[in-house]
């Protein structure tokens, strides 16, 4: 995958810089994965997600994507850190996914993310995207206490030298 090929998400979806009042659909977003992954620890209300939504958002690192006004999903990137990216219920699919993380590897040389081992739905899309498995661990360092993956992506792929990931070890 070339970083310079725009992203094309189904038609009349477009993506913009979320702002503070995208904090509630984007916290609705997260907390209802939450809420429907059987695996997934319930630790927050959905008060507590749209605030950390905020936070997210007030950091400049959200960018959504809407469809008819509606946003039905978001990416946050803090650097070459994607941080999450959520869509909404019933929005896997359709390519708003794939839209958020081209626009995310257009932006960045290198990216590199945490997720769960059992997201497999999760990790098949990041592998088909061009990431590649760098470490595993028990889930001791995360709050869920999920066994997880860390995946990196540049465009040259696996072989191409040092990624973030190695980086942080070093």
């Amino acid at each position: 995958m070339s970083a310079s090929r725009p992203a094309l998400p189904e038609p009349g979806i477009t993506l913009r810089p979320a702002g503070a009042l995208d904090a509630g659909a984007t916290g609705w977003i997260l907390y209802r994965f939450a809420q429907d992954t059987p695996w997934m620890p319930k630790l927050y209300s959905e008060a507590e997600t749209i605030s950390f939504c905020g936070v997210m958002i007030s950091r400049g690192w959200v960018t959504v994507a809407e469809q008819e006004g509606q946003v039905v999903g978001f990416i946050a990137r803090d650097g070459a850190e994607i941080c999450s990216l959520y869509l909404a219920p019933g929005r896997c699919g359709q390519g708003v996914g794939k839209a958020l993380l081209q626009q995310a590897q257009a932006a960045q040389p290198q990216l590199w993310l945490q997720a769960f081992v059992a997201n497999r739905g999760a990790r098949r899309f990041y592998q088909r995207e061009g990431f590649y498995e760098t470490q595993r661990s028990d889930g001791a360092d995360n709050e869920e206490g999920l066994p997880d993956v860390r995946l990196a992506w540049s465009p040259q792929g696996k072989g191409a030298g040092q990624h973030p990931a190695q980086e942080e070890q070093g």
